[in-house]
């Protein structure tokens, strides 16, 4: 009997579905992608999770995990080639998580406030701008020591925080790219430029009842 891939509900333009697929790609784990409206939410995805956000992933046995982060660490807890992960009892182990809750937390807020500012009128856009570069310093002092966030290898961190930086830099491009943060620029412009982004970043139609599956 051929086991069914699992299923994954996906944005492309969301930066936590960003992160969810290029962890699932990178490991080799191919999945039935479902591309939906995030205005127009299926019945399916609403009855597979009561959060109903993006990223959810069903898995073969009906398990359910809806956080891209959760689903990064189970996609690499089946292949971690690359050695994306670390020991969790480890100091590298620390860093990387210190990273993603700063960048998941503080960060996403000032970028959501930063990017969407008709939204949220009680501060101005460009005073979240500044806040959220106190995260863009310390990535910066990072990547000065090392050539990506935690050492000198691609770790979860880079994959986990890049999505963001990258949303948080095209709110106003001419500013980003005068700024004196060049390490993040470096380092933003390679993930950019990489197959694994691009491979993961291919427009698909909108997935309803009546689709083939489409596997990812």
């Amino acid at each position: 009997m051929i086991k069914e891939q699992p299923i994954l509900y996906s944005f492309r333009r969301c930066p936590y579905a960003m992160r969810a697929r290029m962890a699932l790609k990178q490991s080799g784990i191919t999945v039935q992608l479902r591309e939906i409206e995030l205005r127009n939410k299926p019945k399916a995805l609403l009855a597979s999770s009561s959060k109903a956000t993006v990223p959810t992933l069903v898995l073969s046995d009906g398990k359910v995990i809806d956080e891209s982060r959760d689903i990064m660490l189970w996609a690499l807890s089946q292949n971690d080639h690359e050695n994306w992960l670390a020991d969790v009892n480890s100091a590298h182990y620390a860093a990387i998580n210190d990273l993603l809750e700063s960048n998941d937390g503080p960060f996403k807020n000032h970028l959501d406030h930063y990017k969407y500012p008709d939204r949220y009128p009680n501060k101005p856009a460009l005073e979240h701008r500044k806040l959220g570069e106190q995260f863009l310093a310390h990535l910066e002092n990072q990547l000065s020591n090392h050539r990506y966030l935690c050492s000198d290898a691609i770790s979860l961190a880079d994959i986990g925080i890049f999505p963001f930086i990258r949303q948080f830099a095209h709110v106003d491009s001419d500013w980003f790219e005068q700024s004196h943060y060049h390490h993040v620029q470096t380092w933003l412009n390679e993930f950019l430029a990489s197959e694994l982004f691009h491979s993961v970043m291919k427009k698909y139609p909108v997935w309803t009842e009546k689709s083939e599956p489409l596997i990812f």
